[in-house]
C-alpha cells in the first residue's frame, strides 16, 4: 500500500538516490538541493511511500509576494519500480491544489512523452520550448502552464 504525507529532511539522501537513478545525465539533485527546497517557506514537498521506503516525491514552489500567485512544479520522481501505478498523477493532484486557484508552471524534457501525457491530462499545455534547458545533456525542454480551474 502507498501512502503520502510531508517530505522530511530525512527523506533528503533517498531522493538524492532516486535523481540519480531517474535524472542521470540531467544534473540530479544532491540531497543538498532537497535540504534547500524543504527550508523555503512557501514551497510544499510530498512524499509516496511503500511501507516506510520513500518511492516518490514531488515539490512546488509559490511565486511572487502578492496574490494573485503564479507556482512552478521544481520536482517530480517516482521509483521505476513504483511507476505506472499512479503515484506521480497522485502527488502532483496534491501540489494543484496547493495551488488552488494559481496558475502553474513546470518544465519537461521534449523527449518525456510519460511525463507529458500525465501533464496534459491534469490540464497543463505547452507554451514555449527552452533550447538546452538541462544544462549537462543539452536536452530541451517544454515549458507548459495550467490556467486556474
Amino acid at each position: 500500500m502507498i501512502t503520502y504525507g510531508p517530505l522530511t529532511n530525512a527523506d533528503a539522501a533517498r531522493c538524492a538516490e532516486l535523481e540519480k537513478q531517474l535524472f542521470d545525465g540531467d544534473d540530479p539533485w544532491p540531497a543538498r538541493a532537497f535540504y534547500a527546497e524543504l527550508a523555503v517557506e512557501h514551497n510544499r514537498y510530498v512524499a509516496a511511500r511503500a511501507d516506510d521506503k520513500l518511492v516518490g516525491y514531488a515539490g512546488i514552489s509559490r511565486l511572487g509576494r502578492k496574490p494573485p500567485y503564479e507556482y512552478e512544479i521544481h520536482t517530480i520522481g517516482v521509483d521505476p519500480a513504483y511507476q505506472g501505478q499512479g503515484i506521480g498523477r497522485r502527488m502532483l493532484s496534491d501540489l494543484l491544489d496547493f495551488a488552488g486557484d494559481g496558475v502553474v508552471f513546470l518544465e519537461v524534457r521534449t523527449d518525456n512523452e510519460a511525463a507529458i501525457a500525465l501533464y496534459q491530462s491534469m490540464g497543463f499545455v505547452k507554451v514555449g520550448v527552452r533550447k538546452r534547458y538541462y544544462r549537462a545533456s543539452g536536452a530541451d525542454a517544454y515549458t507548459m502552464r495550467r490556467d486556474p480551474r
